[in-house]
């Protein structure tokens, strides 16, 4: 069972991961290196992940694959979407949001590696509504 603190653990190891990252190549680059060095600091963490996932779509009564990708699912429990943008657009939330929702996911993570300061300006969580009430 999936608690609230197994999921403030996770994020803390990922948002680890992204500091090691961005602290050793700096902002600037594309989405794409971000990506792969990501994958590399999770993968020397022992942390699970699937990347490039396909995120299905169950509409009404009917069931598709689509070409909708979220960057990464980290443990089945968690969606990192990655950015190396000026400013996180509504947009960009709003996706993160709906890949939570079509796949069924407690948490989300929005990383941006465009900031100086990736600790405070890079990174924001977001919660799924029907997960709101965790056990601790």
């Amino acid at each position: 069972m999936i608690t609230k603190s197994y999921l403030t653990n996770l994020v803390y190891k990922v948002n680890g991961a992204a500091i090691e990252v961005h602290k050793t190549i700096g902002p600037g680059l594309l989405e794409s290196v971000y990506h792969q060095c990501l994958k590399y600091e999770l993968f020397k963490r022992n942390i699970n992940f699937v990347s490039e996932m396909k995120v299905p779509i169950q509409y009404k009564e009917i069931y598709f694959e689509t070409d909708l990708r979220c960057d990464l699912l980290v443990e089945g429990c968690l969606i990192v979407e990655l950015k190396s943008v000026n400013k996180i657009e509504p947009i960009f939330e709003a996706k993160l949001l709906s890949y939570m929702k079509l796949l069924n996911i407690a948490e989300g993570l929005m990383i941006n590696f465009n900031v100086l300061n990736i600790y405070r300006d890079g990174q924001k969580t977001y919660v799924n509504e029907l997960y709101r009430d965790l056990p601790a």
